[in-house]
């Protein structure tokens, strides 16, 4: 019975919408609405940006307000167009000596010019799409060059600390210092020692009390306390100076030979988009940890990224503010903070002009002391140990310590491209520098091959293979990570050659691993990890192993599997996949298994369930049975398998999810539309009957049927399948250690359907009324659709 609804004539002066048939209706518009958290978060951002902003325009010799307006635009325009969401952009230090080198030598107005135009190289760079190259220089180059500033900053502030004023080079400033000393000003240095004080002994405030007070940032509080005690104690002492809006210098063409501009703009180029890259990157991994917010906000887009920052530069340059990057501090404490979209950055911004306009009065109270004081411990801070470690670890200290030096005394440009040369030389030093000994123990010859393996290596190693005497048992060691064509067809060759006299040849990796075979039993080529195909080895000596009930299929006349396949699948495993995994199956044999999940699937030869979902050793604790079907509590006549295993992995092993994954042409499923009532009652029908309710379900025509995104099932089966995935679920919250985990927010459900000949996997989406299975895309890392 259809119910009648009043209509209204159809306007001939409007176009007549309409759709295509299955197509979905069209989405209501999204009402803009900011939410607490970044609201918040925004608020502890703007609260770090504030001081940090200005003492980075002091370091530069720039006007104050360029910092306030880098600042804002960073967050407002960055914020809007980056790629990544929670990047906070603004005034970086690292930017602070190309940006005050520049200052020095074609001025503030010119200046502002080529952060414009630097900005401009950005949006072409970003269309050309070339962001991902940016991440191709050595991590010792970046943090060289980063160091590098950090110590030509904090070498800098520290003449603004004692009270005076800072040179231009490194070198006069640290010729200066013992004068400086000398003759320092005792009101500057008392608030710079009272800034640095309560600048590094906020975050290590005890107790609970202390971890309330921790959610005040440190620098606010640092320039906050040295500025009420200047005030209040009437110190006399250079302070912030903000003149009027109205006189504030907007960006002028440079002047100057072409190339001296063209380095400086490729120089501003390089340090902004490498530290703007470089910083998505790290907010990505600080994402990562957060599971619902990954999946809120995804992945940063680096070729955004870099067209957000070119925007910003372009605009920033224009109105005077300085350069704009990625800022790690902000970065990370917004991320911290528990901010969830881009709001939070933008609304920091929005803080920022408010502050500019509104506060100019308390910011001039601001001591200059205190501002150089935050600032040189942020450049002190720059010179990690943790990356001087990392990079003596990958023996990189070298490159590291060139790139240092060079930015320190000759400047950023020069330091990373005397970084670059030095990192290529020790590459090719690596490449070239191959050592080869040889040690016999029980009548094996052992030839050991350290470093990588190239044509220019090949000559001694012939010659010292050849030197063995026809019949010995000889191994090969190569303990590298690079071996080009030259030195794998020479060790083929004689690999070859030697076990045709009789010898033994066996080529190793570092870990005693065969990497190679001789030629007479390398026909197979089946390697762990190569894609599958279903493929057969032609392996002579393995078609000869085909046992008497195996023999060849009639159709298609492949070889039927055979008892010593299986054999030779755990043979293929302990010579090439176990030493491999051996080191983590032993830590988990001490420790114990600790999943995260419990994987609850069929048992059709088709799913497997590692491969479906990057999952190893210690992931998932999977339950595997006809029709991934759980029965509802006490409905296991005799048999309690899966009931236990929901015990075990919720109570015990303590699980945070449990996932039933279903999947197409399910034969469970194709077995309960043709099971008839009556008949004999066998094993499988009385384990079937634990799906009949899924059957009911998908019958009811007053229940939502589920479906895929983007098109419904394609038959009875598939609308069975993905029916029986959610009537499980259901079944599951029936079982007591479930519900009780539920009620105490410990445990999470989820549903998920694999489609076998697509090869794609779908989620059901959380409190999705109409039960839409998500589609999961390669770049979605398996998160819940919106």
């Amino acid at each position: 019975m259809s119910a009648c609804v009043p209509t209204r004539a159809a306007d001939p002066t409007r176009p007549a919408r309409t759709h295509q048939p299955h197509s979905p209706p069209p989405t209501p518009p999204r009402r803009f609405r900011i939410e607490s958290a970044d609201l918040s978060a925004s608020i502890a951002v703007f609260l770090i940006a504030l001081p940090l902003s200005l003492g980075i325009a002091l370091a530069t010799g720039a006007p104050l307000q360029a910092g306030l307006v880098a600042a804002a635009v960073g967050g407002l325009v960055a914020g809007r167009i980056g790629g990544s969401a929670l990047q906070v952009s603004g005034p970086a230090a690292g930017l602070t000596v190309v940006t005050a080198e520049l200052i020095q030598h074609y001025g503030w107005r010119a200046t502002c010019g080529i952060t414009v135009l630097a900005g401009i190289t950005q949006l072409g760079l970003g269309c050309l799409r070339v962001a991902r190259t940016a991440l191709a220089v050595s991590p010792a180059i970046v943090h060289g060059m980063l160091a590098g500033i950090g110590v030509t900053i904090a070498v800098a502030q520290l003449h603004i600390v004692l009270g005076g004023v800072p040179q231009s080079s490194v070198l006069d400033n640290l010729v200066g210092l013992p004068g400086q000393v000398a003759r320092m000003q005792p009101a500057a240095v008392s608030m710079s020692v009272l800034t640095l004080a309560l600048l590094f002994a906020w975050p290590r405030l005890p107790g609970r009390t202390g971890r309330l007070l921790r959610k005040v940032p440190a620098a606010l509080v640092a320039v906050a306390g040295a500025t009420t005690t200047a005030s209040l104690a009437g110190l006399t002492l250079p302070r912030v100076d903000l003149p009027s809006w109205s006189s504030h210098a907007l960006a002028g063409l440079p002047e100057g030979p072409v190339l001296g501009v063209a380095a400086a703009v490729l120089t501003v180029t390089l340090v902004c988009s490498v530290q703007s890259l470089l910083g998505a990157v790290a907010v990505d991994k600080l994402v990562s940890a957060r599971p619902e917010l990954q999946a809120r906000v995804g992945r940063s887009g680096l070729d955004r990224e870099l067209l957000g920052q070119g925007a910003a530069n372009v605009v920033s340059g224009a109105l005077g503010g300085l350069p704009v990057a990625g800022v790690a501090v902000r970065s990370s404490a917004n991320v911290q903070a528990g901010a969830v979209s881009r709001n939070s950055t933008m609304l920091h911004g929005v803080f920022v002009v408010v502050a500019a306009l509104l506060m100019v009065p308390i910011l001039e109270l601001i001591p200059l002391a205190s501002l150089a004081a935050l600032v040189m411990a942020v450049g002190i801070q720059m010179v990690s140990l943790h990356h001087i470690r990392t990079v003596t670890r990958h023996r990189e200290v070298l490159v590291y310590a060139v790139t240092t030096l060079g930015v320190v005394f000759l400047g950023v440009l020069e330091g990373v491209a005397l970084g670059v040369a030095v990192a290529v030389g020790v590459a090719l030093h690596r490449l070239t520098r191959t050592r080869i000994t040889h040690e016999e123990k029980g009548g094996v010859h052992h030839v050991r091959v350290r470093g990588q393996l190239t044509f220019l290596a090949v000559p001694r190693l012939s010659r010292a293979l050849h030197l063995f005497p026809r019949g010995a048992n000889i191994v090969v060691e190569l303990d590298g990570s690079f071996m080009d064509h030259a030195a794998y067809e020479s060790l083929q060759d004689w690999q070859s050659s030697h076990s045709a006299q009789g010898g033994r040849a066996e080529i190793t990796g570092r870990a005693g691993t065969r990497i190679a075979e001789p030629a007479d039993s390398a026909h197979c080529r089946c390697r762990p990890w190569t894609p599958w195909r279903n493929h057969h080895c032609e392996d002579p000596s393995a078609m000869g192993s085909v046992s008497p009930s195996g023999g060849h299929d009639e159709k298609t006349g492949e070889p039927r599997p055979s008892g010593h396949q299986l054999e030779r699948g755990i043979s293929a495993f302990q010579r090439n996949t176990a030493p491999l995994v051996r080191e983590e199956l032993a830590r988990l044999a001490r420790e114990g298994q600790r999943p995260s999940q419990l994987f609850l699937t069929c048992a059709d030869s088709r799913l497997v369930t590692s491969m479906i979902t990057s999952s190893g050793p210690g992931d998932l604790f999977v339950v595997r049975n006809v029709g991934n079907l759980v029965p509802l509590p006490g409905e296991e006549s005799g048999d309690d398998s899966v009931a236990a295993a929901i015990e075990y992995a919720v109570d015990v092993l303590k699980v945070r999810s449990i996932t039933v994954c279903g999947h197409s042409g399910c034969g469970a499923m194709q077995a309960l539309l043709a099971s008839e009532p009556g008949g004999a009652l066998t094993p499988l029908k009385r384990w079937l009957r634990h799906g009949r309710p899924s059957v009911e379900r998908m019958t009811d025509e007053g229940r939502p049927k589920p479906r895929l995104t983007g098109r419904g099932p394609a038959d009875t089966v598939e609308q069975l399948c993905l029916t029986n995935v959610v009537q499980q679920l259901e079944h599951l919250r029936a079982h007591d250690s479930v519900a009780r985990a539920l009620r105490e927010g410990a445990l999470e459900l989820h549903g998920m359907y694999f489609h076998v000949g697509e090869a794609q996997s779908y989620l059901l989406a959380d409190g999705h009324e109409a039960e839409l299975f998500g589609h999961v895309g390669a770049a979605d890392d398996l998160r819940h659709p919106a």
